[in-house]
């Protein structure tokens, strides 16, 4: 399909995601990549029966401005997060494990945008952003559609996004070691191989030892801790990769990491500092309080970047009654929430639901409906929902990708759904 060329990159990006239901994806050639990244011939079957609907056929279309627009939220919320006065105010929150900073700033955060009529919407940040693996082998299985003006963000057409990834671990072992490098990396989760992601796992696995790494993907009930060092089935381990989404490593299957963790005993990246510091939901009441910002000295390019920021406020049981009245322009987070659990739109609370969220523990905040794609499905034209993600290190893309789902929240479930590339118009 064609559209004027006189038509703005923004009303052509939507124009586009309305219309446009060319298959992008050339799964024969994802399958290909798949099989040669995770060095496994049945690495395949096992994703796509497993995963039926995580890669969906069709790109998500993203304007050059609106692309500008979330790399400098992301750029000036990492400038908020430096000032003292920022630090002292989240950090009243956190857990105690999370006050003590070792130096990792967090590998591969995600920045979760919803696009908006105004401009994206910065709807949360993540510490234990998902996906980036699996997305960085997406992108590079794409054919080009809809005219010679589409681009690719970072990190997408090349080998870039593993070198970056590796570079970044890197990073993380000099901020906290100051030299050398990490001999042994885990990936650590809870049943790594139950997880719905465990595939990415896989491929972040290959990476670091296609690179020279000793890595092991490691149940974190079953890491050892003597006094000195961390392991792994007898062999110890430099580096976290962190994929716990106990953010205060508070369970007793965490004991031996979070006592290696605050000993220094090991690199652990993201980590509770960052999570407190980043993700904590209610960072999110700070970052949309103009005044405080302002207050605080705040630049203002910062301020005005910082407006893509959804007005969000602390649930108290003081504040809840008028929270319950305005609830239908209102979306409910968990303070310490990840994946899409336990999130609520104020529109569809039962009075039971409310009352968990009444007594604390939750953010509101101001409902910014998602985009829409279209996709086709068994031959009939069908309407997605869409946000679209940009994984970073100390504020720099280092890619980017869109969600399309069905629902509520994304879930990686619905058919035409599930990862998708982003194109640059």
């Amino acid at each position: 399909m064609s559209i004027p060329s006189e038509t703005s990159s923004a009303s052509r990006a939507t124009q586009l995601n309305r219309a446009c239901t060319c298959v992008t994806l050339d799964r024969e050639a994802l399958k290909q990549a798949l099989v040669v990244q995770a060095g496994d011939g049945g690495f395949i079957e096992r994703l796509f029966g497993t995963h039926p609907h995580s890669f969906s056929n069709v790109p998500v279309f993203l304007s050059v401005s609106e692309l500008a627009e979330m790399e400098e939220t992301v750029a000036a919320v990492e400038a908020v997060s430096r000032l003292s006065q920022y630090q002292a105010q989240v950090l009243s929150w956190a857990p105690e494990i999370a006050l003590q900073d070792f130096g990792p700033a967090g590998a591969l955060m995600g920045y979760d945008f919803h696009l908006a009529p105004e401009g994206p919407c910065l709807i949360e940040v993540n510490t234990n952003a998902g996906g980036a693996f699996l997305n960085a082998v997406l992108s590079r299985a794409q054919r080009a559609c809809c005219g010679d003006s589409i681009a690719f963000p970072p990190g997408s057409q090349s080998p870039t996004f593993e070198d970056s990834a590796f570079q970044m671990f890197q990073e993380e072992w000099l901020r906290q070691r100051g030299n050398g490098v990490p001999e042994s990396i885990a990936i650590v989760d809870d049943c790594p191989e139950q997880q719905f992601l465990f595939p990415e796992f896989v491929l972040a696995h290959q990476v670091l030892r296609q690179r020279g790494i000793y890595a092991t993907i490691s149940d974190a009930s079953q890491l050892h801790y003597d006094g000195s060092s961390l392991s792994f089935e007898g062999e110890r381990i430099d580096l976290v990769y962190n994929r716990v989404t106990d953010f205060a490593l508070a369970r007793p299957e965490h004991t031996a990491l979070g006592a290696a963790y605050r000993a220094g005993a090991v690199v652990l990246t993201p980590n509770p500092h960052n999570h407190a510091l980043m993700a904590d939901k209610r960072n999110l009441s700070v970052l949309s309080d103009p005044s405080l910002l302002h207050s605080w000295g705040v630049t203002a390019r910062d301020l005005a970047a910082l407006r893509s920021v959804p007005p969000t406020v602390t649930v108290t049981p003081e504040n809840a009654p008028d929270l319950w009245q305005s609830r239908k322009a209102l979306f409910f987070k968990p303070s310490g929430g990840h994946g899409s659990k336990a999130v609520y739109r104020g529109d569809k609370l039962t009075k039971r639901v409310w009352a968990e969220i009444s007594r604390g523990g939750y953010v509101a905040q101001s409902l910014v409906r998602p985009s829409e794609r279209m996709v086709m499905v068994d031959g009939s034209l069908q309407s997605r929902k869409v946000d679209v993600r940009l994984y970073t290190y100390q504020g720099r893309a280092l890619l980017g990708a869109a969600r399309v789902y069905q629902g509520q929240t994304t879930n990686l479930q619905t058919p035409g759904g599930g990862f998708a590339p982003l194109f640059v118009v």
